[in-house]
């Protein structure tokens, strides 16, 4: 990337940030925005909008937030990109975010946001990876071309981000959830395929760490999310005008193919096991989370990810085999009409709710919807709920159920029945 824009963004907000007070004449509103006024406008509804651009960046936005939060998403940069000699380059490259780079340092950055007032984050995961900033709503402006720094990898910021990618990973070897998550990905996928590797892998070395970030972080299909912005058009004016565009990926994007199998992890000395069962999932992000719910009404603890679903358990050993038999009965269950309404009407009472749940929370949502191609304002959203039928989740259940099971299983796990046995329960 060009990184002119990014530095003159940067001085010119470093500008205003160390700018003196001078004392002027003026009322309590004007002199302290933040009191609040003693006769409030009614609150309005919000209105989003999004727009493309040439580059493949969409931009969404939504103008009724009270404070703004700005999220860049690639959807491309999780683990499940990561090429063979990449492994850990993905958790690695979350760590390099608001480092070094396009003429400004990692403390000058950091300096110019938090002194703005701005309170920074990143994830990343399997798929996809998210940096942005929670701040005043005249902040996002300015704030948001910092986002698109070009990382220039120095040494001292590789290492630190190498440090904390191993500190991350290790503490998440000790916990049994993520462990489940890694087996039932290695069940379903392979577990030398692209989605079945761990994203909490250590090691990746600098070059890795580099390739992987020069390929992936690109703006196909990537998701600029900004709440409170009370002018689009101005918003995406700005973007085009100071933001440079990457080089365009030039490599096909790497694919792994839902296989169903088992994946065991022992570990007597928990004293506890812990169980999965999932299927291949449905491609329309509205029914999967019907069908989530409709799994959750039979009992079981459901999950679902783009491509895969199904339930989970633990128990003690010895109730091991009732676990299994619990979680079977929950997934070999068709759901009734009236089990899809309830659900149907829980499953849009959850991502109506996301809308409302906050600044952050609501820039989730609208980068999740644009992703999923769904709508991306309330009304698109319980539309997308709406259409829904009985008749879909009925069919994606009978879909699901013609894949190859998945089982995972980790603990104490010598009363768990093996992957043939459960298999032969669904067909």
């Amino acid at each position: 990337m060009a990184t002119r824009a990014v530095s003159v963004a940067a001085r010119a907000a470093a500008t205003r940030a160390g700018a003196s007070r001078r004392f002027s004449v003026l009322t309590a509103t004007e002199e302290f925005p933040g009191v609040p006024a003693t006769s409030p406008a009614p609150k309005k509804g919000s209105v989003s909008s999004a727009t493309t651009l040439p580059s493949g960046l969409t931009i969404v936005t939504e103008d009724a937030s009270l404070v703004s939060t700005v999220s860049l998403t690639y959807p491309n940069a999780g683990s499940s990109q990561e090429g063979p000699s990449e492994a850990g380059a993905a958790i690695a490259n979350r760590y390099l975010s608001f480092k070094s780079g396009s003429g400004v340092s990692s403390t000058l950055l950091l300096r110019i946001l938090e002194d703005g007032g701005a309170s920074v984050f990143s994830s990343a995961g399997r798929r996809g990876a998210t940096v942005g900033f929670t701040a005043a709503r005249e902040k996002a402006a300015p704030f948001a071309p910092l986002l698109f720094t070009e990382c220039s990898f120095e040494k001292w910021d590789v290492k630190e981000a190498q440090e904390l990618a191993g500190a991350e990973g290790a503490e998440a070897t000790s916990n049994a959830q993520v462990a489940l998550t890694d087996q039932i990905y290695a069940a379903a996928y392979g577990a030398q395929s692209s989605m079945g590797r761990s994203y909490y892998t250590s090691g990746a070395s600098r070059s890795s760490i580099t390739s992987f970030r020069e390929r992936n972080y690109t703006f196909d299909g990537a998701v600029l999310a900004a709440t409170g912005i009370a002018d689009h058009e101005a918003f995406v004016r700005m973007v085009e005008s100071e933001v440079p565009t990457p080089p365009a990926r030039t490599d096909a994007l790497l694919t792994a193919d839902y296989l169903g199998g088992e994946a065991r992890l022992s570990a007597p000395s928990t004293g506890y096991a812990h169980v999965a069962l999932a299927f291949q999932g449905p491609t329309s992000a509205p029914v999967t989370n019907v069908l989530k719910h409709c799994l959750g009404l039979s009992g079981a603890s459901a999950f679902a990810a783009p491509g895969i679903m199904g339930v989970y358990g633990g128990s003690a050993p010895g109730d091991a085999l009732a676990t299994v038999d619990a979680l079977s009965k929950a997934l070999g269950s068709a759901p009734s009409a009236d089990v899809v309404a309830k659900a149907n009407a829980a499953a849009k009472a959850e991502a109506l709710s996301a809308l409302d749940s906050g600044s952050k929370s609501l820039a989730d949502a609208m980068t999740a919807s644009i992703l999923d191609s769904c709508g991306f304002s309330a009304t698109a959203v319980a539309e997308s709920f709406d259409s829904v039928s009985v008749d879909d989740v009925s069919s994606a259940y009978a879909d699901m159920l013609k894949s190859k099971a998945s089982l995972a299983a980790v603990g104490d796990i010598a009363g768990v029945p093996y992957h043939a046995t459960i298999a032969s329960r669904f067909g």
